[in-house]
């Protein structure tokens, strides 16, 4: 006997007898008392009232093959309809082999026959610790679903927090050291007017040359910190972003749009944005690429940004590194839209970023099976005629 099956002896275990016959009741009843078990056992026999009795919690179910007008398995299938998380063995005179296959295969514990019911007691026992364990992998089980959710949204606060204090730095950027260096230049070019010696007017130059050049800075610093093109639309953002990352990096930058039209959930923009601009970063930093495309489709109800390069791309330990705080950043940032990411690579042969996120309820079913996410990159976006 089990370690679990020691402690069922001590406790009165609740089980529901479907059996037509209260000779075979008594003998079963007696059979489980003799192994040391404390029974509550009930017997029924029609099926009405067995229906109504598996509305009450039971420890297990045992019951009869051959009943008046019905069979165990229309028993045992009620319980399949009710989800009942349920021992259910089948003791029976005589039962075909078909048959006990059928009930096993629908959910049965076990299956004995009443002419040997020496088994009976260990069969109970192991099927009730069956599903003790059972549910308390589900209870696990949901426990950890429960605690991702929290994580989720946690993230997602943190993301929607980090937004707002950079909207804030943003703002204090353009109206604080924006509006100081603009009114600082204006003052240069009025010295640079009225100077009259020459080397005051190279040092007013330098001087507005190194302005000049703070103001361009304090610029892409707020377009980074928050993105104000976004408020043109998702697609201006991309070809902004595109076009800019060209000129910056030297690297040839392409972008391919399905629609330049999109009516898009709030929220959606920026997360695609700032996937793009992640991606973007690691590419310059990173990929060693000298080709990056973009792609940015709706289809069925979804939209897709794809994001791959020619470089040097990401070997499989590089991903798994615990501290990829980025690639894991831009999960948890595509879960507060509903969407997901999904990055391939092949060392030497670049990479390619995925971002899925369904706009509408069932919107994935509806996509073609032979839709390929994961296209080789030698088809990739830049490789298309």
């Amino acid at each position: 006997m089990t370690t679990s099956g020691v402690e069922q002896v001590g406790r009165v275990l609740r089980v529901l007898h479907v059996e037509d016959s209260d000779l075979d009741h008594q003998l079963i009843l007696a059979q489980l008392s003799r192994a040391g078990l404390r029974i509550e056992m009930q017997r029924l026999d029609a099926l009405p009232a067995v229906l109504a009795a598996l509305e009450r919690p039971w420890d297990a179910i045992i019951s009869d093959f051959n009943l008046p007008g019905y069979t165990g398995l229309e028993v045992l299938e009620a319980v399949k309809e009710r989800q009942l998380l349920t021992p259910f063995l089948l003791v029976s005179g005589e039962i075909g082999e078909d048959a006990a296959v059928a009930a096993m295969r629908n959910g049965a514990s076990d299956y004995l026959l009443k002419n040997n019911l020496a088994r009976l007691a260990p069969a109970l026992l192991n099927a009730i610790d069956a599903v003790d364990s059972e549910r308390a992998r589900r209870s696990s089980d949901d426990e950890l679903l429960r605690s991702k959710q929290r994580l989720h949204q946690l993230a997602g606060h943190l993301q929607t927090s980090v937004e707002l204090e950079r909207a804030a730095i943003a703002r204090e950027i353009h109206d604080d050291v924006g509006g100081s260096l603009t009114a600082l230049k204006f003052d240069l070019a009025w010295i640079d007017r009225h100077a009259q010696e020459p080397e005051v007017r190279q040092r007013v130059a330098a001087a507005l040359e190194t302005v000049s050049s703070a103001i361009d800075a304090s610029q892409r610093i707020m377009h980074n910190l928050r993105p104000a093109i976004l408020e043109q639309g998702l697609v201006a953002a991309l070809q902004w972003m595109t076009a800019r990352f060209e000129r910056r990096t030297g690297i040839e930058a392409g972008l391919r749009l399905g629609d330049e039209r999109l009516a898009l959930p709030p929220g959606v923009p920026l997360v695609a944005y700032r996937t793009a601009q992640e991606a973007l970063t690691n590419v310059s930093k990173h990929s060693q690429a000298t080709k990056v495309g973009i792609e940015l489709s709706l289809d069925s109800g979804v939209l897709t940004l794809e994001i791959c390069d020619n470089g040097r791309g990401v070997a499989a330990g590089e991903l798994a590194k615990e501290r990829s705080f980025g690639i894991r950043g831009l999960h948890e940032r595509a879960a507060t839209v509903g969407g997901w990411v999904d990055l391939s690579s092949t060392p030497g042969k670049g990479t390619s970023l995925i971002l899925t996120v369904p706009l509408e309820p069932d919107a994935i079913d509806a996509l073609d099976d032979a839709t390929d996410f994961g296209k080789d990159l030698g088809n990739s976006i830049w490789g298309r005629a």
